[in-house]
């Protein structure tokens, strides 16, 4: 039987943020913008998606003069990653 994937997760850019976010402590928006390829916009768009699930925490400050923005996973965003993944194989290793 196939488990239910996440909607929230299965999107390529926000899988993506959460990727990357897993195998860092913190990123900023402008790396993470370089690593996905996504526009400002569309990125700003997905990250805020998942800072109101709850998946990720993002923290506004100044570094030097120009604004910065901080996106960090949270242990429910750690979860919710871990069970897609798990879904995910479901659709994988399904035996014929």
């Amino acid at each position: 039987m196939f488990k239910e994937l996440n909607p929230l997760l299965h999107s390529e850019l926000r899988l993506a943020v959460m990727s990357i976010l897993l195998s860092v402590e913190e990123a900023e928006f402008t790396y993470l913008k370089q690593e996905t390829k996504a526009t400002a916009g569309n990125l700003s768009v997905q990250i805020d998606k998942l800072s109101k699930a709850g998946y990720i925490e993002v923290t506004k400050t100044v570094k030097g003069k120009m604004p910065c923005t901080l996106c960090r996973i949270t242990p429910k965003g750690v979860e919710a990653f871990e069970e897609y993944v798990e879904a995910l194989k479901t659709y994988i290793q399904r035996k014929q």
